[in-house]
């Protein structure tokens, strides 16, 4: 089987967030595909089974399975669009439906479901945890979001992952306005194995529509300001989010096991 690392959501390599791409070679059970997520060590690893004219994509993070992910996508479209050159786009069949992918100049394009957050308030333990007192909270599908004061806020944020992993969600975003994008984030996942992401596609389906709204904008461009850093261009159109990003193969190899 072969298998790949790509570095998302950056035009360079050691760069936005890694993921590892595994083209499988046939139908493989869940244990299989944990023990190599685990074995890559990376936030995530997505693995790959053509499918009619489509790929079946499933998504894991060293500890667990995850229902929607952007980095890991953008990796495995850019494995795809390597392989066969050309134009065109890739469907993926997933947890979260089918996603689409589409080559847009020199970025590729995400096809993903908008999800928009609810006000509401932190659960227990949560900003304790983050050691940051938010402007607003926020609950969506996946994650809570909390709104912080400026974008130095974001960047001086350092967790008690331990406590934060006790916390009920899968994840904690924490944003604000930014002064060379229109916003900066960052995320945190203890609780599925992943302290800090690098650079999170599933987390800006949930800042596109919450910054639409306040910034009275439907395309923007947003930073994740983790140690590594990433760009990510939205745009809301309707009850979906098209994320836009570059990505970089670090490498390719089989998998022998």
């Amino acid at each position: 089987m072969r298998l790949w690392q790509v570095d998302a959501f950056t035009s360079e390599p050691f760069a936005g967030n890694p993921a590892a791409v595994c083209l499988l070679d046939g139908p493989r059970d869940d244990r299989f595909m944990q023990r190599v997520a685990a074995e890559m060590n990376l936030s995530e690893t997505a693995f790959l089974l053509p499918e009619g004219d489509a790929y079946r994509l499933r998504w894991f993070t060293p500890a667990a399975e995850v229902d929607l992910c952007g980095h890991a996508t953008l990796a495995s479209a850019h494995v795809l669009f390597t392989m066969r050159g050309g134009p065109g786009g890739v469907t993926f069949l997933t947890r979260s439906g089918r996603l689409a992918a589409a080559r847009r100049g020199d970025r590729i394009e995400l096809d993903f479901p908008a999800l928009p957050p609810t006000e509401e308030p932190p659960p227990p333990g949560l900003v304790e945890a983050l050691g940051a007192t938010p402007v607003s909270a926020h609950r969506s599908r996946f994650d809570r979001l909390l709104e912080l004061a400026s974008e130095e806020a974001v960047r001086a944020v350092a967790p008690d992952f331990r406590a934060l992993g006790k916390v009920e969600t899968r994840g904690v975003i924490v944003t604000a306005r930014a002064d060379r994008h229109d916003f900066v984030s960052r995320f945190f996942a203890p609780a599925v194995g992943v302290d800090e992401d690098p650079v999170t596609g599933s987390a800006h389906c949930v800042l596109a529509p919450f910054w639409a709204s306040r910034l009275g904008k439907r395309e923007m461009t947003g930073f994740q300001a983790s140690p590594r850093g990433g760009e990510v261009h939205v745009r809301l159109d309707g009850d979906r989010v098209l994320l836009g990003g570059r990505a970089a193969t670090v490498f390719e190899g089989e998998l022998l096991a």
